[in-house]
């Protein structure tokens, strides 16, 4: 089950980390004359804590089964804001051209790491401080006799404050306490400046050996209680790879992520799709991409990759379909229709819901859960409701058609649908 060692499982979770650091880098049109892109580094920023404005720390809080001699291995990810100046007779001007080359100012991002070890007995004895820093530093680029480019990046400052509480019971867990903070010093109101001294896109790796870590998203049955009292702030730990590894991301995900398998590259946005992103790249005008390729480095290697990507890799991005499963059609009926199986019948048909059996005539009093897509269902939360079938889906998932006490009579056959845990018999 668990990776060859912890550092490689680290390692295996690099690409869907990466996806995470690079969020929102820069969006399309991928210049940066876009207001989109004067408004930048929206997910895992920590302010120096002088900006009060944002936040200048993270908490990650999860359950662990640790083994015997158990260690902890942690690498903290983050972005270094760069700026990149281009100046002309010791000046600073937007952009310059240098022999049809165009030069922009920009703010670039350095990827920085921070990797640490601990007992998890050491974490268990109490509080433990892991500071950091990284350091700063000016370079010039000559690009002719009167101009040159000049990379500044500022000083940061930080710890890792980590500690492990033992959880009462005999399952033997704890619950894993880690803070990411900006120690940074530095004072000022205006945000572009204050950026300059914050960790850009943090999140957490954390991978531990021997032993796993519980989900957050779906714990068995012992663990609930106790995963209900984690305290997440501005992030949230998720499985990656083997249950002995852990993202902690800004960005909300599921366990398990990974990066589709048709994705060809990077394009620092996950909320659109990649074949729209694309095509949307691909009609940029001649000036445009130039610009784009003049605002920085990772932005040239999406434009040169889309206009260079073949038809049969365009057509990979037009959608794929992951699972199927087989469904036997009997006679010449059509899978959707319920008559073709006769083993399903939505008036007889029951199911155990918290330990007692429910089917047609059944009362129930509404929990509707909070994933539910219909905002307004928050309104019947608590309302009593009779059960008038119990439906199968072709995904085999069980539901629940309901008429609601003093809703329109039955036979109109105006029913509202309910997962089985959404209800509570009566």
């Amino acid at each position: 089950m668990s990776s060859s060692s912890p550092l490689a499982a680290i390692d295996q979770a690099r690409a869907v980390a990466d996806a995470v650091l690079y969020e929102g880098y820069l969006l399309y049109p991928y210049r940066a004359s876009a207001t989109k892109n004067r408004m930048r580094w929206q997910f895992g920023v920590l302010m120096p804590a002088a900006f009060p404005e944002e936040h200048s720390s993270s908490v990650t809080q999860l359950l662990v089964e640790p083994g015997l001699h158990t260690t902890l291995h942690l690498r903290v990810r983050f972005l270094q804001v760069q700026a990149r100046t281009v100046e002309v007779d010791g000046a600073a001007v937007p952009s310059v051209t240098i022999d049809d080359s165009d030069w922009t100012s920009w703010d670039e991002a350095v990827e920085q790491e921070v990797d640490a070890v601990l007992r998890f007995a050491d974490l268990l004895a109490g509080d433990n401080v892991v500071p950091f820093t990284v350091a700063g530093g000016v370079t010039s680029e000559r690009l002719s006799e009167d101009a040159c480019v000049v990379r500044t990046r500022w000083p940061l400052v930080g710890q890792l404050r980590l500690r492990a509480d033992a959880l009462p019971g005999p399952y033997g867990a704890s619950r894993l306490t880690v803070e990411l903070v900006n120690t940074s010093e530095w004072s000022g109101t205006d945000r572009d400046e204050a950026l300059r001294h914050a960790l850009i896109a943090a999140h957490t790796v954390m991978s531990v050996s021997p032993g796993k870590f519980v989900s957050m998203v779906d714990p068995p049955e012992w663990a609930k209680p106790a995963v209900a009292e984690c305290h997440n702030r501005h992030t949230w730990p998720v499985l990656i790879g083997d249950d002995d590894t852990v993202l902690s991301s800004p960005i909300i995900l599921y366990d398990y992520p990974a990066i589709a398998e048709e994705s060809a590259g990077e394009l620092f946005d996950g909320l659109e799709i990649d074949e729209i992103l694309s095509l949307r790249t691909m009609a940029l005008t001649d000036e445009e991409k130039r610009e784009a390729r003049a605002t920085d480095p990772r932005a040239a290697e999406i434009v040169d990759r889309v206009d260079a990507m073949p038809p049969e890799l365009l057509d990979r991005l037009h959608g794929t379909i992951r699972y199927l499963r087989s469904v036997e059609q009997q006679e010449d009926k059509p899978w959707w229709d319920p008559g073709a199986d006769a083993s399903v019948d939505p008036d007889t048909d029951s199911v155990i819901v918290s330990g007692v059996r429910v089917a047609r005539g059944s009362r129930v009093r509404l929990r509707p859960g909070k994933k539910r897509a219909d905002a307004q269902d928050m309104f019947l939360a608590g309302r009593e409701a009779t059960v008038q079938a119990v439906l199968h889906d072709v995904d085999g998932d069980l539901h629940l058609a309901v008429t609601l006490d003093g809703d329109l009579d039955p036979a109109y056959g105006r029913f509202r649908y309910f997962a089985c845990e959404e209800v509570e018999p009566l």
